[in-house]
């Protein structure tokens, strides 16, 4: 199993690190100090699990995990300090996690779990990442790529999203992004800010201008930006609806 370490605690991970070194079916295949960081690394490295600190500067632990892409999500445990609403949302959702400070003991339960889930379906990494995203609410920010590393854009300043296969460009007003994701996905981390006019786009619901009807219920959509979107009927009552049309 190829395990990424993330804390921003070089104590915690040393501890860590030492007492996974010891487990002879465990890898560790890098370590992270920072929540951009550990994105990044869950991306290039594509670690089996991850053993993710919740309370780091800049970007928590939960919000990592609501990034992810929940098909294709790492297994992880998450580890804390005391929280106590984090910690019921986990154990009521069967989520790993290790409550600081932990013993060795505790450490060879967890990878128990580790090992009994990783040999279940390859979908068992999501129940960690619907459970951060219940926990962290609709993300006011998305991770994108710029060059080889990965930056956080206000999810407001999106204007829309279009789908590619499995891919996602995402349009702002200064750049189009493309990342690595199912509309259906990013769509369930974004929340009511957007919604579909299309099976392959979305658009931020405040971000657009007008409308005008074609033919069979089909809409043009005009956004702020200038942009021009094809609506199908099928969508429109949706965007009526939060349009408050």
């Amino acid at each position: 199993m190829r395990v990424l370490i993330v804390d921003d605690e070089p104590p915690a991970r040393d501890k860590l690190r030492r007492w996974l070194a010891e487990q002879t079916d465990l890898s560790i295949v890098g370590e992270c100090a920072d929540g951009l960081e550990a994105a990044a690394s869950i991306t290039a490295l594509t670690p089996d699990a991850v053993f993710l600190d919740i309370q780091m500067p800049g970007m928590s632990g939960l919000e990592v995990a609501a990034q992810l892409e929940s098909a294709h999500a790492p297994l992880i445990v998450f580890v804390t300090a005391f929280d106590e609403h984090a910690i019921k949302a986990f154990e009521l959702n069967a989520v790993d996690y290790l409550l600081k400070p932990y013993d060795k003991d505790r450490l060879q339960k967890t990878l128990v779990r580790l090992r009994g889930r990783r040999s279940e379906a390859p979908e068992a990494g999501a129940t960690a990442i619907h459970t951060a995203r219940a926990q962290t609410g609709s993300s006011e920010r998305l991770l994108v790529p710029k060059g080889e590393a990965l930056q956080l854009i206000d999810a407001s300043s999106i204007h829309w999203l279009e789908a590619d296969d499995n891919y996602v460009h995402v349009h702002t007003a200064q750049a189009r992004y493309m990342i690595r994701r199912t509309l259906a996905d990013l769509l369930s981390q974004l929340g009511e800010r957007f919604t579909r006019i299309h099976k392959s786009v979305a658009v931020n619901i405040a971000e657009v201008k007008s409308l005008s009807p074609l033919f069979k219920g089909d809409h043009e959509v005009h956004m702020r930006s200038g942009a021009v979107l094809r609506m199908s009927r099928r969508y429109k009552d949706e965007l009526f609806g939060k349009m408050g049309a």
